[in-house]
């Protein structure tokens, strides 16, 4: 874990969240930012930088992101009405946390493009 990463602390509970789940690789949180009604963060409990830096070995927890997420959005109660899964990936992709993360963007509707 690098000591700087804001996400690897949320994980370890060494800063608050707004925690909606968490198990075992996986922790879910409210975005403290959001852009959205709803906007919700599923993140890899292991550090991984970002989706470029995920190997094959990654396999598993990267397919449990995106299950993860759309399970959240069923406890959220927005998957009847439609939400985005977004990932950002390095700067001019508009990563800001190099922690890899799925943002969960739900409660209004989404335009195209969205950059």
């Amino acid at each position: 874990m690098p000591q700087d990463c804001i996400f690897c602390k949320i994980v370890a509970g060494d800063i608050k969240a707004t925690k909606l789940y968490q198990d075992e690789s996986v922790t879910v949180f409210k975005d403290i930012n959001p852009q959205a009604p709803t906007h919700i963060l599923v993140i890899p409990n292991q550090h991984i930088e970002a989706i470029s830096e995920a190997s094959p070995e990654d396999q598993v927890i990267l397919g449990k992101l995106m299950l993860t997420a759309a399970h959240i959005a069923r406890e959220e109660s927005v998957a009847d009405n439609g939400y985005r899964l977004v990932v950002n990936n390095g700067r001019d992709g508009g990563q800001t946390v190099f922690h890899l993360h799925v943002h969960l963007l739900a409660g209004r509707p989404m335009r195209w493009p969205p950059g």
